[in-house]
Formats: structure tokens, sequence, C-alpha cells
């Protein structure tokens, strides 16, 4: 079956001018032109736009989108599969959410009893799927949904005397990065000291053994590259994310 632009646009939901851009761009090209110069879309076209949509549903760009559908490995089977295994973590995500929602409403209005456990449980929960949201697209880039999917297992296994201690050494070493900025010497013991309190509060985060120099200095270049990260060390001190990987970079050389 062939489709004119509105009547694709109709048909998946997007606007007109988005799938006129889509073709500007070289992302999706119509079939053919008509004589009287409309764009006709064929199966193929519908088959690249559902999987277009997909991507952009993950948080994908358009560029990315573009060098995935492109790339002569690109196989719609294995993608199908790809998307539904997120989504399928997505909804369990969603569900683990629903439930703790319902469950502090039902606390509020005096219908159950939430204890401190679950609160607790909860908040993790909740904790994991924000970081997901706000980092996970550029931490599974950089470093593989393995060592992603470790971390979240290991924050949703975290007790609560854990919790408290992963949130002591975040304060220690934020502190001692502080004062060591004022010192202005990313080599100097003060700037050392924060680095090694630091390792110490990632590997609460990552399986055992997962901590390595190269891993440091990796996530030490997102701090200064990606705004978001950027921003959580900039509130320290203003310059600490630029400090903070001088530092590392010593730290780990």
């Amino acid at each position: 079956m062939e489709y004119t632009v509105n009547k694709l646009a109709k048909l998946s939901g997007v606007t007109t001018r988005t799938l006129r851009y889509y073709d500007e761009i070289g992302l999706l090209k119509p079939e053919r032109t008509s004589s009287n110069g409309y764009r006709i879309y064929g199966q193929s076209q519908v088959d690249a736009l559902q999987q277009i949509l997909f991507y952009r549903e993950l948080g994908c760009g358009l560029e990315e989108i573009r060098t995935i559908i492109k790339s002569r490995d690109f196989d719609i089977s294995s993608a199908l599969r790809s998307h539904l295994a997120s989504l399928l973590k997505r909804k369990t995500q969603i569900e683990i959410l629903i439930e703790n929602v319902r469950k502090s409403i039902g606390t509020l209005e005096g219908e159950t009893i939430m204890t401190d456990k679950e609160k607790f449980e909860g908040f993790k929960k909740n904790l994991i799927s924000d970081n997901e949201k706000a980092y996970g697209k550029e931490v599974r880039e950089k470093f593989g949904d393995e060592t992603a999917d470790a971390s979240n297992a290991k924050l949703a296994g975290m007790s609560e005397e854990q919790w408290k201690m992963q949130k002591e050494l975040e304060e220690r070493f934020s502190e001692t990065l502080k004062n060591a900025i004022k010192t202005d010497e990313p080599a100097g013991e003060l700037s050392q000291r924060a680095c090694d309190e630091h390792r110490q509060w990632l590997c609460m985060f990552w399986k055992d053994g997962a901590y390595s120099k190269e891993t440091h200095r990796g996530l030490a270049e997102m701090y200064v590259a990606d705004e978001r990260f950027k921003a959580y060390y900039e509130k320290i001190a203003p310059g600490a994310a630029e400090f903070f990987k001088k530092a590392i970079d010593i730290y780990c050389g």
C-alpha cells in the first residue's frame, strides 16, 4: 500500500512537517514522487518510520538514528527484539513505581501502612528510574549495558546502612574537593585524597572488581563534557569539574 505525506502522517501520528524534514535530512526519503509532485511512501518507508519512532522513544537523536538504520549491518528483526527488551525493562520499572505511589497514597489516606523499609525500597527504585532517564543513555554508550545494569542492581540491593555509608563518603569527598580547589593544586595531597574518596564512593555502586583507572578517567571526562554531570560538581565549587578531572587524571596516571 502507498501513502501520501498526509496519509502517512495520519497513520503514524507524526506531523507532515516532521515527515518533510526527515526527507530533507535524508532520514526518510519517499519511495517516489508522483507526477503532480506528491511524495509517495511505500511499505519499506512505513517500516523505516516505525524504527525511527522506536529509537526516538528511546531517546536517540536523529543523527544517531540515521547512522543506525543506514548501516549495512542493520537488521529489523534484531532491532525489534532490542526495542522489546528495552520496553519490557521500562514496563517493569513503571509498574514498580506505580505500586510504590499507590502504597504512598494509601498510607497518606490512612488505608494502608507503608513501612520504612518499603519507603526506602521505593526511593531506591525511583532513583534508579530517574538516573536512567537522566544519564542512562550516555553511561550505557560509554561503559556498556552490563556495567550500567550491574550498577543499578547494586543500588537496588543496597541496605539502609550501606546507603548511609555512601552518603557519608559523598559528603566527605565533596568537602575534601572543595578545600582542595582552594589550593589550586590538582596533584596536591588534598586533591588526591578527594580522588581516593571518590573512588571509594564509586565502588559502592559498581560490582566488585569493576573499578579501573581507565573507567575512572572516563567518568571524569563526562563530568566536563556533559553539562548535567558538570552541574553536580559545579555545585561543590565553581570550576570544580575541570579541576577534579585534572586531579583524577593525575590520580589514575
